[in-house]
């Protein structure tokens, strides 16, 4: 069939192009070899419209059969996976009508059909990019993205032990889940609003200490002038760069009310009573305090390095010229060393707000969620559980997966706007290199 060189038959060949994929090469292009790739990816799609069709009906109904091995939580990831692939043939088939127009659009111009080896040359070169990145894409689809889809279908499923396990009836149950955490009035609801609440106050405290712990540990070394100052930071970088679950099973047995050893030490200064103890770690404020601060002990040597690195950017001059104005070391401090480090910082300053929220290790090896409040009997919640070390009480503990997926969803829709915030933020992007 033949073509006009003028752009008159660019819809012809777009119409055909989306009717199959590779048509307007065989047909208008005589793009014989690419033409046939594609038509054969379509041919192999038709093919397996059936098994695609019954995939997805299975993911819809999530129906249980013991005795054809038809498990609902098998058919739901199946289900996610069969859509990946959907997506990827949705994809190639948009590349194909691209393709076609593309070709078309060189025909114009040069007014002669590109030959079989130039076609070929254009499928092992020009689509180089494209080659290379599918393996990654596919990739990433299964192994990040489907799993990332499951774990938020089954907040919308009462997919939980042992009532519903793997080999019984697991049913979709919409936004029940979300009701029933959010806006149930019951114990569940009550919980997690008080674990959602200590979380926020978790994060804000452990970033807002260590950063400016570190900001003042730094100004004080860079003030002293001593020579020793490199020592100091060595130490007080070691808490640090040690293991944290080492440090934190440490702590947690220095603090225990019985026979750690602080209280011990206080008992030997007369400070306590032969009898009396301080329940550091057993009384639920006074744990979610020492949670705050030994994260401090253990995380403001980071900031105290970063900022001194910060801070040796900072031209000398705008110091000296201050002194001379006849600022003090506050007003300095307040003036110029803060605003100028905050300004570099800032970014990072979101990023561990952002790591707080799920600082798993700090609280699971130091306090293990403990101590037990009034609802811990039905939710397994501690005192100073985050949402993250619920999560992992909820999946390993109570088996309540649904509720576990529910939190994780909750925790994404919060921090996803600040790492969008960070992407767009960054040099990278806003250059238009990403």
């Amino acid at each position: 069939m033949q073509i006009e060189p003028d752009g008159s038959s660019g819809k012809k060949v777009t119409v055909a192009a989306c009717c199959f994929m590779g048509l307007a090469h065989i047909l208008y292009l005589k793009q014989y070899i690419k033409g046939l790739l594609y038509a054969l990816l379509e041919l192999l799609f038709i093919v397996a419209i059936p098994f695609f069709a019954k995939k997805l009906f299975q993911l819809v109904t999530l129906p249980y059969n013991r005795e054809q091995k038809m498990f609902p939580v098998f058919m739901l990831i199946d289900g996610i996976l069969v859509i990946s692939v959907i997506l990827i043939f949705i994809a190639l088939y948009v590349i194909s009508v691209k393709s076609a127009k593309t070709s078309y659009t060189d025909y114009c111009r040069t007014k002669r059909m590109a030959s079989q080896k130039t076609s070929l040359w254009e499928v092992t070169n020009r689509a180089f990019p494209i080659t290379g990145l599918a393996p990654c894409v596919i990739m990433l689809l299964v192994f990040v993205v489907a799993p990332l889809v499951f774990s938020i279908s089954v907040a919308f499923t009462n997919f939980s032990g042992p009532s519903h396990a793997v080999a019984n009836d697991v049913d979709w149950v919409g936004a029940n889940n979300f009701k029933e955490l959010l806006l149930g009035g019951s114990t569940w609801s009550k919980g997690f609003a008080r674990i959602a609440i200590w979380t926020l106050v978790w994060a804000f405290f452990s970033t807002f200490t260590c950063y400016f712990g570190g900001l003042l540990v730094a100004v004080q070394l860079k003030e002293i002038g001593v020579k020793i100052a490199g020592v100091f930071r060595f130490i007080f970088i070691l808490p640090y760069a040690v293991p944290s679950v080492i440090t934190m099973l440490v702590w947690k047995n220095m603090l225990n009310g019985t026979f750690g050893i602080v209280n011990r030490t206080l008992k030997s200064l007369g400070i306590l009573g032969a009898d009396s103890i301080i329940p550091w770690l057993g009384n639920s404020t006074l744990a979610k305090v020492m949670c705050i601060v030994i994260n401090l002990w253990a995380g403001f040597g980071y900031f105290m390095m970063l900022t001194m690195g910060t801070m040796t950017a900072i031209g000398n001059d705008l110091f000296e010229a201050a002194k001379i104005d006849g600022a003090n070391n506050r007003q300095i401090l307040h003036h110029i060393t803060l605003p100028l480090v905050m300004y570099q910082t800032m970014p990072l300053i979101i990023m561990s707000f952002m790591h707080n929220i799920n600082n798993f290790g700090i609280i699971f090896f130091l306090t293990g969620g403990q101590p037990a409040v009034a609802d811990s009997t039905i939710t397994r919640a501690g005192g100073t559980d985050i949402l993250v070390t619920w999560i992992y009480n909820l999946t390993i503990t109570l088996l309540k997966y649904n509720y576990a997926s529910v939190i994780a969803v909750l925790i994404f829709a919060v921090l996803a706007p600040f790492a969008v915030y960070q992407f767009m933020n960054t040099k990278a992007y806003k250059e238009g290199e990403v």
